[in-house]
């Protein structure tokens, strides 16, 4: 990383500078006094996992978001940005993941749009597509300048995004996970154009939650955590292990030490769902999963690793390239949910808002409404069978309620979580997938779901439990299989289910136990 170290020294001057800013909005505050220091041609990595306030950092940056408290200083002076159009003439550009330019215009058009050189008043095409060929022959991309952009790869789209950040002068590029959609050879090519940037002395801010292209391009990285930094330093400082573990909140040594949770033992059983080679091109490459009855299985995974993704896959929420998911040995018809139900498997979502409860419906009617089919003899439903059920669920579940038929939105946050496990449950399931089932909810309701999906798996039921907390993986899976990049990275069980294992599978089995935790 010579490349990056002759210019970093020799420059020491903050092109931009966040001091103490913070975010509030009601009921959560995105950012908690956040400093954030870009220098000069310095390439600065900024990471986190989900909610760690990245995104409202860079609207900070912007102009999206104007800061409760705190400033931000641009070559050395406090300045306002209104919009982001603002801090785009003043020489701060922004790439996000999705490329917003316009499909139906050519390359040329889209690198130089509102700003196209003009003769006589009107567009002068063939300087605009000369200027636009020598802004991508700099970077080394080679692209017909007059082709429709939708024409092009979603990859090429998003280097067209890039030419048009640099050849605005920036003094900062902003790039929000801008490797999402592209190959390896086009990632190569990104870098080679972030280094031609950093010559020049264009800084960066380089989002990403790929850990090994953070290594191989930056000289600096600050970690955010729950709206905080927690870390600012040098990228060589960091080994990928105490980076992971500076974003999940964990001390290393302090992993290596714990013990780990006594772990079942689940006999060699037929699994009762069993995963086969699921594709979906970019985001998963050949899952395959087994949960035998009783076993609760871990899935581990930074932000980004497909977590959630196969989930979704596996339920048919999501269309598959290919792939098998059978339950009890019967394969489930492809990109069905209804099928996927019908055969035993349920899926409580992440996004339990949208994709959940009715929170204007009752808890009665929330809990039935999945069971409707079965209570009901000739289309008309057993008030007294739903009566029965609900009351049930709600006594076993511990649902804290006025009544059956109180609103599902004036509930706490536990309380909701355990109505949509009552309406899944009813149904007596196989597997049960549960997707982050303990955000968002107090302590108290943590312990509570944590002590039904042990009761749950205790009955004989396969649980697949996803969570970013690692303890809550680790004290919680018989096994664990981690994800990385869509992929099946490593798998953990028994007494080998620990944090500090956990940890070192997240960063990379290259990283050595010992050493990881001499860096916390």
């Amino acid at each position: 990383m010579a490349h990056h170290e002759t210019l970093a020294q020799r420059v020491v001057d903050p092109v931009l500078e966040v001091v103490d800013a913070t975010v509030r909005f009601p009921g959560v505050t995105a950012l908690d006094e956040v400093s954030f220091t870009l220098l000069q041609g310095q390439i600065h990595a900024l990471v986190g996992e989900n909610g760690a306030g990245k995104s409202s950092l860079i609207k900070v940056l912007t102009g999206v978001y104007q800061p409760d408290g705190g400033e931000v200083r641009y070559g050395g002076q406090p300045v306002r940005f209104d919009d982001p159009a603002a801090a785009q003439r003043a020489g701060i550009s922004t790439i996000y993941q999705e490329v917003n330019l316009v499909p139906l215009m050519s390359v040329a058009r889209n690198i130089f749009l509102g700003r196209e050189p003009k003769r006589l008043g009107l567009i002068d095409y063939r300087e605009m597509n000369r200027q636009a060929a020598a802004v991508l022959d700099r970077y080394g991309i080679g692209l017909d300048v007059t082709a429709p952009l939708r024409s092009l790869g979603l990859g090429v789209q998003q280097m067209v995004a890039v030419a048009r950040a640099v050849s605005l002068d920036a003094r900062v590029v902003i790039m929000d996970e801008p490797t999402s959609s592209l190959e390896a050879k086009e990632v190569e090519t990104l870098f080679r154009v972030i280094r031609l940037l950093h010559e020049q002395g264009v800084a960066v801010v380089y989002v990403s939650h790929r850990l090994d292209e953070l290594f191989a391009i930056c000289d600096e990285v600050t970690v955010l955590r729950d709206g905080r930094t927690v870390h600012t330093g040098r990228m060589g400082d960091l080994t990928k292990a105490s980076l992971v573990a500076a974003m999940l909140g964990r001390d290393l040594a302090a992993a290596k030490q714990r013990q780990g949770t006594t772990h079942r033992e689940i006999d060699e059983t037929p699994p009762v769902l069993r995963v086969r080679g699921l594709q979906r091109t970019p985001v998963l490459h050949g899952i395959d999963l087994d949960v035998r009855p009783g076993e609760v299985v871990g899935l581990g995974g930074l932000l980004g690793a497909g977590r959630s993704e196969t989930a979704r896959a596996v339920m048919g929420v999501d269309p598959v390239d290919r792939g098998t998911v059978a339950v009890d040995g019967t394969e489930i018809r492809r990109g069905s949910p209804g099928a996927a139900v019908g055969a035993g498997l349920v899926l409580l979502p992440e996004d339990r808002r949208n994709e959940g409860i009715i929170p204007n419906l009752s808890i009665r009617d929330n809990i039935v409404l999945a069971a409707l089919p079965r209570l009901s003899r000739a289309g008309v439903v057993s008030d007294r069978r739903a009566d029965e059920l609900v009351s049930t669920f709600m006594r076993r579940l511990g649902i804290r309620a006025s009544g059956p038929h109180q609103k599902v939105r004036e509930l706490s946050g536990g309380n909701q979580q355990k109505v949509m496990l009552a309406r899944w449950l009813c149904l007596q399931p196989k597997v049960l997938i549960l997707d982050e089932p303990t955000r968002g909810i107090d302590v108290g309701a943590k312990a509570e779901i944590r002590d039904l999906i042990d009761e749950l798996a205790a009955q004989g039921l396969g649980l697949v439990l996803i969570s970013s907390e690692l303890d809550e993986v680790v004290e919680g899976s018989d096994r664990v299989v981690v994800l990385r990049d869509g992929r099946i990275a490593d798998e953990l069980a028994g007494d080998v289910v620990t944090e500090a294992a956990l940890l070192q599978a997240l960063a990379g089995r290259a990283i050595d136990l010992t050493e990881a935790a001499a860096d916390g």
